[in-house]
């Protein structure tokens, strides 16, 4: 017959493309204008290297997380990209505590600034975690 298909497998795989879904999507309000995606933050590096290494590590974990889904060599990697992309969230979050201006106003009310896509990275980091850990 066919290859048994592992579903749970397949909900990593859903979980890190919620990531990257998030990540585009507009993350918190009140920045950068109206509101800003993960990229405005790595677009204004000059004004917060930290803030920019912790959103890349996101989008750079979540995007290798899809790839390592569909590369067999690549499998192996799988928690490694989760938790590099997680570590990104938490180095950001520190990067707004620590850093000045506008950085630490959102940092103070997190919660009260985030829109749809903070959710949706927070969401896809939960399914990740789930599918990885039951799929073993």
């Amino acid at each position: 017959m066919g290859k048994k298909v592992n579903i749970m497998s397949w909900l990593y795989c859903c979980g890190m493309a919620l990531t990257v879904i998030g990540f585009c999507c507009p993350m918190f309000k009140g920045l950068f204008g109206s509101s800003a995606n993960g990229f405005e933050f790595i677009k204004n590096i000059d004004k917060g290297g930290f803030v920019a290494i912790g959103a890349l590590l996101i989008f750079v974990g979540a995007v290798a997380g899809v790839v390592a889904q569909f590369v067999p060599q690549l499998k192996g990697l799988k928690l490694i990209f989760l938790l590099a992309s997680i570590v990104g969230g938490v180095i950001l979050v520190v990067g707004f505590l620590t850093n000045g201006g506008i950085y630490k106003a959102i940092g103070k009310g997190l919660l009260k600034h985030a829109t749809v896509g903070f959710y949706l990275v927070i969401v896809g980091w939960v399914v990740a975690c789930v599918g990885y850990f039951t799929s073993k």
